[in-house]
């Protein structure tokens, strides 16, 4: 995929514990050329947590993209209208975020984002991470497999030992995918063994 001339929508939601992991994904995208417009939920913007404070990673979305941060609902509502953005990817992607759009709960810029993008039938690529992925989340991750321009980042069980029921995207991925997305196609296989290391 040539990246150059596109735009990317890069939305991270509250797990903390992965913004790091998506930070290389995001320097991905503008080192071949995209122009990435970051997204980020209410949690990020405001919550300081043990991964990190909410102000550094501000910092580093700016200083990579070049670019203003989309941080409340009226902000990413023109993304619609404007069809700014040739592909969107909400990485990570908690559960509470998987579960607002499965069900059309659309009150946060994240979700806006997603929702202004599917209107304009353009991809919006799932990057899960989630310790319920395989409890009261898996209907709603279920639900979003049969939508129409939604892909996923390929994923599997963490630590299925300690917390059976937790899926995470493999962040490394997320360039291929938005990049097979972007030519109607789901990355495969979808279902993966996850190694962190």
């Amino acid at each position: 995929m040539n990246w150059k001339n596109k735009t990317v929508g890069f939305a991270l939601s509250g797990s903390h514990c992965t913004v790091e992991e998506v930070l290389p994904e995001i320097q991905r995208f503008v080192d071949e050329g995209a122009s990435v417009i970051p997204i980020v939920s209410a949690t990020l913007k405001s919550t300081d947590t043990r991964f990190g404070n909410a102000k550094d990673w501000l910092k580093k979305l700016k200083e990579i993209t070049g670019n203003d941060i989309i941080s409340t609902i009226v902000e990413a509502e023109p993304l619609g209208p404007s069809k700014k953005l040739d592909v969107l990817v909400i990485a990570p992607c908690t559960g509470n975020t998987t579960s607002k759009l499965a069900n059309a709960m659309t009150d946060s810029p994240v979700i806006m984002a997603a929702k202004a993008q599917l209107r304009n039938l353009r991809p919006v690529v799932l990057a899960i991470s989630t310790n319920d992925g395989l409890g009261l989340n898996a209907s709603n991750i279920a639900k979003l497999y049969n939508a129409k321009n939604i892909y996923f980042v390929p994923y599997g069980q963490d630590n299925p030992e300690q917390k059976p029921n937790s899926l995470v995207a493999n962040m490394d991925l997320v360039v291929e995918t938005c990049a097979a997305a972007i030519e109607g196609k789901q990355i495969q296989p979808m279902i993966i063994s996850y190694n962190p290391l």
